[in-house]
Formats: structure tokens, sequence, C-alpha cells
């Protein structure tokens, strides 16, 4: 079956206003100034969507916003970036949802209010929509309450029609991590978490013995070290790749949903796991280069010189 994009992208939207160079950790009661301001696409599942696209990938997103200025900003955004955005649902009785960053050196702090992004259901989802698309990437489960208890549904479908799958689901504010992760597992082909996600899920501190925990039935499971690289899971091997270390790190917002972006785009070019993983690690560093997770993806051309000049990464 001919299908019109590669990736329908599902998951939450929000913009982002992001906060640099702040003088001092804000202390409650006193007023602290920050250097650098910019408000940007935000949200997990966008910046994927949005740097999935730039690295030419076909990409649809379907997801929830108000019928505000962030909404149309978001929609804008996207659509600038090649996104399709077509499925986006636009409820004039929701507000969109909005996320300040505080960042600090290669970390940061966020608060986050959902409005929309609650509110889109598996049913909003329909068979039709999921058949234009050979692939359905899902992130951000734990700000999407509208998917608690029927995440499995979704990729239950997607697994009947045909799609490849792939799961990021990202932190979670209230930390209690009820997720009924081997269930929604059987359907997923890649799960991408990073190692305080993967800790938090399977209740391990370890992270060997986390790693242990998860059942992938034919998929890998990726997790992501930040600058410490990632390590790949399939079969019976572990493979363990080194960062790209970028020594001028402007923030580091976006940099795992642009591994993520990598990961899949190669992954989807038929390339090997390995080589998949390896990209991963490439798009996350050269997230860092530029504010925001999307700054620096305009082009494949225009990332890949970023690669051979800043990490002397030669594509074969």
């Amino acid at each position: 079956m001919q299908r019109e994009f590669d990736v329908i992208v599902v998951g939450e939207l929000n913009v982002d206003l992001i906060l640099n160079e702040l003088s001092c950790h804000p202390v409650v009661g006193t007023e602290t100034l920050a250097d650098q301001m910019k408000l940007t696409l935000g949200s997990s599942s966008a910046i994927c969507a949005s740097n999935l696209s730039s690295l030419g990938v076909k990409v649809a997103f379907i997801g929830k916003v108000g019928d505000d200025i962030f909404g149309q900003f978001i929609i804008d955004q996207l659509n600038n970036k090649g996104v399709n955005t077509s499925m986006i649902i636009v409820d004039d009785r929701l507000e969109t949802g909005a996320s300040v960053a505080l960042c600090f050196d290669e970390d940061r702090a966020m608060i986050t209010h959902q409005g929309a992004m609650e509110h889109l259901l598996v049913d909003d989802i329909t068979d039709e929509m999921l058949k234009r698309a050979k692939h359905l990437h899902f992130s951000s489960y734990f700000l999407q309450s509208g998917f608690r208890g029927t995440l499995e549904l979704l990729f239950q479908k997607a697994r009947r029609l045909g799609l490849t799958t792939s799961l990021d689901v990202q932190w979670d504010p209230s930390e209690k991590w009820d997720l009924d992760l081997s269930a929604t597992l059987h359907y997923v082909d890649i799960f991408l978490p990073n190692e305080s996600e993967l800790r938090n899920l399977t209740g391990e501190s370890d992270l060997n013995l986390a790693i242990d925990k998860i059942q992938m039935s034919n998929g890998y499971l990726v997790v992501k070290c930040g600058n410490r690289g990632s390590i790949l899971c399939y079969e019976d091997k572990r493979i363990k790749k080194e960062p790209f270390l970028n020594k001028y790190v402007v923030d580091a917002i976006g940099a795992g949903d642009s591994f993520n972006a990598g990961f899949i785009c190669k992954f989807l070019n038929g390339d090997s796991p390995e080589e998949s993983q390896v990209f991963g690690n490439l798009t996350g560093a050269i997230s860092t280069t530029q504010a925001g997770g999307t700054g620096a993806f305009t082009s494949y051309e225009e990332v890949m010189k970023v690669a051979r000049e800043q990490f002397n990464f030669i594509e074969e």
C-alpha cells in the first residue's frame, strides 16, 4: 500500500519560553535576571517531528491545541518546517499548553501548563489517519492524561494497520510512573527512554538491571545517556556507542528528541540499528549547537555540514 507520510507523530503540543544565562538559581520572593530569552516551538513530540522533517522525512502530526496565539504559532512553526498539520485538532474551548525552561549549563528546570494536550484521546485518532503513514511515533505519555490506561490500544491499532512504531514516554512530573509498560511494548518496535526514565519505569536503580527488565518482542531498546552516549539492546546484544561531544553547548533542550529523530530517520531508511544509533548520537549532539531543540535543523545537508565541521563525522 502506498503511504502518504513516512511518519505520523502523535503527542503533546506547546510553546517553550526559554530563559538562558540566568544570574543565579531562582529563589522564592526574589527576582532573577536572564540574559537571553527565546520563544520557540516546544513539546518533545513537535521537536522530534520538526527535526524528522528537516532530515528529509515526510511527517504529519496529530495533536490538540487551543484556538489562540500559541496554537497558531505552533501550527505555523510546524508548517515552516514542512510538517503536515492537517490532522491537528483546534479546539476553541481549550488553551494551548506552554512551558517555561530555566537553563543552567547542560541541564534545565521546566514548568509546564498542559492545556489542550490533556484532552487528546485514542478515539480522536482514526484508522484512516494512521493508514496515511508507514510509522507511528508517540511521545510524552505522562503529560497526556487522555491516554491514561489506553496507550496500548493506539499501538495495537497501528500494528494492525501495518505501521512500525516507536515510543518515548518522557518524564513523569508526578513521579508515579503508572504505565503498564509490558502491555504497550508488545506492540512497539523502538523504545527510546533516557536512563533516568528507564530506572524509574522499572524501579531499578542499577541501569543494567533496568535494561534486563525490559521485554521487547522483536524490537529495539535504545537508552539515551546524555553526554555519555547511548546503549542499544536487541536479541542478545547490548551495544554502547560513545557520544559526539559539543564543547560549546547552547542548551540541551530537545537533545533527546533530536536523537529520536536521527534514529527513526535511519531506521526508516533501512540502515542497521547500530548505524541508526550512531546517527541518533550525532543528531542529539547537533541539537545542542543552537537554542530550542530545532534551531540546528534546517535541512539534511546543513545538518551534515555541522556534523563534518564540528564533530568530524563523515557519512559513508
